[in-house]
């Protein structure tokens, strides 16, 4: 007996729920917006649009403490790859050199592959990485 006067209410409710939302099918929608949002909106979009940096990876190719070695590995790198840019790091009391830009992990490791009979002690580390060139 309950279990029927359950299916008969349910059944008048999804009736009701139907046909009311089938009247009310037109009708506007009016946003209402506070006026920092924008102003919020605008700071961010300038503060994207300075920066020139990205989270990526790039591959550690020399760790030392002398200056004259990390340049030397870096022209090494170069010669072999002209392409792909290095950078010299100053960490006290240790210089490094880091190479490519790769958005991904998989990217850095692809390339990784290719350094290794070169750069043995090579790795992949997180860096901020610049944004590529448009063209």
């Amino acid at each position: 007996m309950r279990a029927i006067s359950f299916l008969t209410f349910l059944t008048v409710f999804c009736f009701c729920n139907c046909a009311y939302s089938q009247e009310n099918t037109s009708g506007s929608v009016e946003i209402v917006q506070d006026a920092s949002i924008d102003k919020l909106m605008l700071k961010h979009i300038s503060i994207a649009s300075e920066t020139e940096t990205i989270e990526g990876y790039r591959i550690q190719i020399h760790f030392g403490g002398e200056r004259e070695k990390a340049k030397l590995v870096k022209t090494k790198f170069l010669q072999q790859f002209p392409e792909v840019a290095a950078y010299e790091i100053y960490q006290q009391p240790n210089f490094k050199v880091r190479v490519g830009d790769f958005r991904s992990r998989l990217e850095a490791q692809k390339f990784m592959n290719e350094l290794n009979s070169l750069f043995p002690s090579a790795f992949i580390v997180s860096d901020d990485i610049h944004l590529p060139k448009l063209e």
